[in-house]
């Protein structure tokens, strides 16, 4: 059961008008029973990010992900196409595969069963004397996956929207600010582990109300009146539309740009960044670790597979300042709203949607509550 103790103040209503609205109740960042109820509601329901298709090359190259719970892996098939499959050996339930490598077959590690590239059941021992034994039935469970602009997602609903449906314009705008997306490689990845619940660190990143006060040398890089939040069905966009400062403090920014900055939030844990430079984009994702720790991880790609100059200052910059920056206030805000004296806040939205607007933070709280439905 969920006490509520005195101290808390009577929880006030969600307003689809973001102006009238409070903020999402403490109780969604510290209910163990929310948390667990986000695994089936939100992230087995929904499109979730776990590579590039350059990651898996060759035929038997393969990756394997962690989606709340529920382990899958892709693999690339002697065809040249992506499967994607529960990381479970239907025999007794031992995993198959870890982390990422090269297979020509899918071997258990415990008994030895055999599958192929395409997840079918091919052989295992001592099976002779079994009766209606059928090999079908053995196969590998399938899981939909999808390559979207080349990054490989996987759903565990097997009757989920294509995903141009779902984030529809979404790929043509990703497209307009990396017009190489089809030459780039992951160059570079990074774990972060913070003491928070992941849904503070996606409010966190929907909104740059806070980049005044916190990010100094953000707001020195990037060109903050241009900055601009756009909110659609599943996915929200913050652009500044103005170059970067060349000589900012953050780090020295090389090649011709016709923008400032661009990043998009993909339903439900996804960021993406395009930081100011040459030709980069990068997927800071939040994965949730438990109710108040989350794993965020950095994949940044570029053109080639290895980090160019301004590459490699970019990231020194995401590494030593901005993520720590972040980090800090999250596990900051996670302890504060564990306070008595704490329950809900108001958004912050002005009728212009300047770049101080919080309509992006009421965005995604308002597909957090649709998506449990608590009341």
């Amino acid at each position: 059961m969920n006490l509520i103790h005195p101290m808390k103040s009577i929880e006030q209503p969600f307003d689809a008008d973001p102006q009238k609205s409070y903020t999402m109740a403490a109780r969604y960042y510290t209910d163990e029973n929310i948390y667990q109820q986000e695994k089936a509601d939100i992230f087995w329901q929904s499109w979730v990010y776990i590579g590039h298709s350059s990651q898996l090359k060759d035929a038997g190259d393969y990756i394997t992900a962690n989606l709340h719970g529920q382990e899958v892996m892709v693999v690339r098939d002697q065809e040249g196409q992506l499967g994607a499959f529960f990381n479970v050996c239907p025999h007794r339930g031992h995993q198959l595969l870890t982390g990422c490598g090269n297979t020509r077959a899918i071997v258990c590690p415990y008994h030895s069963w055999c599958f192929d590239q395409q997840g079918q059941f091919l052989r295992g021992r001592n099976l002779q004397d079994l009766k209606d034994f059928s090999n079908h039935e053995f196969n590998l469970k399938p899981v939909n996956t999808e390559q979207f602009l080349g990054f490989i997602f996987v759903n565990l609903d097997p009757n989920a929207k294509p995903m141009t449906q779902i984030y529809e314009g979404l790929k043509q705008e990703i497209e307009h600010y990396v017009p190489q997306i089809d030459q780039i490689e992951r160059q570079y990845h990074a774990d972060y582990k913070v003491a928070a619940n992941w849904k503070l660190l996606v409010d966190n990143f929907l909104e740059c109300y806070h980049c005044n006060t916190a990010h100094k040398d953000f707001v020195d890089l990037v060109d903050m009146p241009s900055y601009q939040t756009k909110t659609y069905a599943r996915y929200s966009s913050h652009i500044s539309h103005q170059p970067s400062k060349a000589n900012s403090k953050a780090y020295q920014v090389q090649g011709e740009q016709s923008y400032g900055y661009a990043a998009w939030f993909m339903w439900p844990n996804l960021t993406i960044w395009v930081m100011p430079g040459e030709a980069n984009i990068s997927m800071l994702q939040m994965h949730p670790d438990g109710l108040s720790q989350c794993l965020e991880t950095l994949d940044w790609y570029g053109i080639g597979s290895q980090l160019s100059q301004a590459s490699h200052a970019a990231i020194t910059y995401l590494d030593d300042v901005l993520q720590p920056e972040d980090i800090g206030l999250c596990e900051s805000v996670q302890k504060g709203i564990n306070s008595l004296a704490y329950n809900q806040g108001r958004f912050v939205v002005d009728d212009q949607r300047s770049h101080l607007s919080e309509h992006g933070v009421h965005h995604f709280q308002k597909l957090v509550i649709e998506a449990l439905d608590l009341n």
